[in-house]
């Protein structure tokens, strides 16, 4: 299910970047569509009058193994605005006579750019001092400009970090603009797609309600819908979703893997079946999943039992309801992107998620996925113009496999246990100290690990518990949250004297990249 290819656009050609989809959110977040498509699939004879500006992402690719089998070169001599990004500005300048070579100092990291000259595109981008701080991330970079090219911005070891031919509203820029780390990146996007490109806003939670509505009623015609429902933030918006589009005929399942949170299952069939009287089938599967999870201690393994019994429990549901013929899933985006590239491009697989890739295939359902073209903050916008309380939306983001991949290693049930008193323990505090909801993602994880430690007069030796807290805009990149010190030993405190089976905490202050936010 695509969006909605009729509306004025940006259209973003990836190249295989980890960064490009956070393109696409950063324009969507100023009110305007953007879509995405992959460098080997997209043709000039595609592109269309809505289509009013074009960005080439960046890449893991050298511009001299592009040719004519991966990528239409006659693109870029459609009269279309074009921003190059990172691998995107070396093949722009490239594809138009200039040179791209190795760099003899590579950038990775934040860089200080210099403005040589006036540029509308990078309007009230730079500070007083004609100074900004970006996100550099490239070993190549252009070493000789094309005829009609002019330098706007430099750094150090980059000359050209920003160029342009303002003729043919050609723009090319070294560093990633659409990265937080970047002052003022959403800034220089904005200059390009409303100043440039001069599209209009068209974009937002009420249109994405009405439109995806709609495609779930075309889609699934007068049959009956089963919604593979968690609680989450993600199956939650999917649930009513399809409760607005086809009331009664939505049969939710809610499984009790064993690996949700404390108490989860109580505040599941509260809400859904007695607060918004959705049709709601609760099935208790804990002693299964930990019976398929015996001895498991790889991650690839713990996600691939999980979402294939996942599928297993919901055909044998669906052979008791008449008529059944489609799966609702909350997958979103972030779930595509790092299982694998969404465009088809070069985009490394970083972990597989137990409702993404493969799976279908052992399906005698077909899959209805809604929200796979949004974001989190988008599913968290539609979900309040679907009418779903705050309490709900704002919840922390919480993985389809559970607790099983915040538990490195062996799964016992005397783990899970110890792991949800730890993470119930964290969140509380966080709420009753004012900090959730200042904190993207935050849990407990039980590591693989137990260490010496001494209560009263007694020598212990018990596991080691990890606790995470990041802050993003979009979970495609994060920082560890600062606590103070005297919330962390209060927390530690707490842990280690209310629960047998841990007496040692860490607080891990790694941020993504080069970590994950979760641990497997």
């Amino acid at each position: 299910m695509s969006l909605d290819i009729n509306l004025d656009k940006i259209l973003i050609i990836d190249f295989g970047s980890q960064f490009t989809q956070l393109i696409a959110r950063r324009i969507r977040e100023l009110g305007v569509f953007s879509e995405l498509v992959s460098h080997k699939k997209i043709k000039s004879n595609h592109i269309n009058n809505n289509i009013k500006g074009i960005i080439l992402s960046g890449g893991p690719l050298n511009v001299y193994q592009l040719n004519k089998k991966t990528f239409d070169k006659r693109i870029i001599n459609l009269g279309i605005p074009i921003l190059g990004i990172c691998f995107g500005h070396q093949i722009l300048s490239k594809f138009n006579g200039g040179k791209v070579k190795q760099s003899k100092h590579r950038e990775f990291g934040l860089a200080k750019i210099y403005k040589k000259n006036n540029s509308i595109l990078v309007k009230n981008f730079f500070n007083k001092k004609k100074t900004n701080l970006v996100w550099m991330s490239h070993a190549d970079q252009v070493s000789k400009l094309p005829k009609n090219f002019n330098v706007i911005a430099s750094s150090q070891n980059s000359k050209f970090a920003v160029v342009e031919n303002r003729s043919k509203k050609f723009y090319g820029v070294q560093f990633h603009p659409e990265v937080t780390h970047t002052k003022n990146g959403k800034k220089f996007i904005s200059n390009f797609i409303f100043l440039i490109c001069r599209i209009k806003k068209n974009w937002s939670s009420k249109d994405q309600k009405k439109k995806l509505i709609k495609d779930v009623k075309k889609q699934v015609g007068g049959n009956k819908v089963i919604c593979a429902l968690s609680g989450g933030v993600d199956s939650s918006v999917v649930a009513q979703l399809l409760n607005k589009a086809i009331g009664k005929k939505l049969y939710c399942i809610f499984v009790n893997t064993g690996l949700l949170r404390k108490n989860e299952e109580k505040q599941v069939i509260e809400t859904f079946k007695k607060r918004l009287k959705i049709n709601l089938i609760y099935v208790n599967a804990e002693k299964l999943f930990i019976k398929r999870l015996n001895n498991i201690s790889d991650p690839e393994k713990k996600r691939k039992i999980i979402g294939n019994l996942f599928i297993e429990i919901f055909e044998r549901y669906a052979k008791k309801i008449k008529n059944v013929k489609f799966l609702a899933q909350g997958t979103l985006y972030p779930d595509l992107i790092e299982s694998k590239s969404v465009t088809g491009s070069h985009t490394s697989k970083i972990k597989s998620h137990h409702n993404v890739g493969g799976l279908p295939k052992k399906m005698k359902l077909k899959l209805v996925e809604p929200l796979k073209f949004l974001f989190k903050d988008e599913v968290r916008k539609l979900g309040l113009e679907l009418n779903l309380s705050k309490e709900i939306i704002s919840r922390h983001p919480f993985p389809g496999p559970g607790l099983a991949i915040r538990m490195p290693g062996i799964i016992t049930k005397e783990k899970i246990n110890i792991l949800k008193d730890a993470d119930h323990y964290f969140i509380q505090a966080l709420k009753k100290n004012n900090l959730y909801h200042k904190i993207w993602q935050a849990y407990a994880a039980l590591l693989p690990v137990k260490t010496v430690g001494v209560m009263g007069d007694n020598r212990t030796y018990e596991y080691l518990c990890l606790l995470r807290a990041i802050t993003s805009e979009d979970g495609m990149t994060a920082d560890f949250f600062e606590f103070k010190k005297s919330f962390l030993q209060m927390i530690s405190n707490k842990i280690v004297n209310s629960i047998r089976g841990i007496n040692r905490v860490v607080y891990d202050v790694t941020s993504k990249p080069p970590s994950t936010i979760e641990l497997e």
